[in-house]
């Protein structure tokens, strides 16, 4: 099973991934854009690094 179906579809226009450098979120610890927003306990917004694993909020 292909990891992207970006790696699959070849017949889409405009399938290339552009992301906005202002809302651009990096990990403060590695630097990578893999990060993903997550709700924490008390209901605030906390963030992970899936590359690396660092959270903060």
């Amino acid at each position: 099973m292909p990891a992207s179906i970006l790696g699959k579809v070849v017949d889409l226009p405009g399938t290339e991934v552009v992301r906005n450098p202002i809302t651009r979120l990096d990990c403060p610890s590695c630097g990578s854009a893999h990060v993903a927003q997550v709700l924490g306990d008390n209901g605030g917004v906390s963030y992970v690094c899936t590359a690396c694993g660092h959270s903060w909020s």
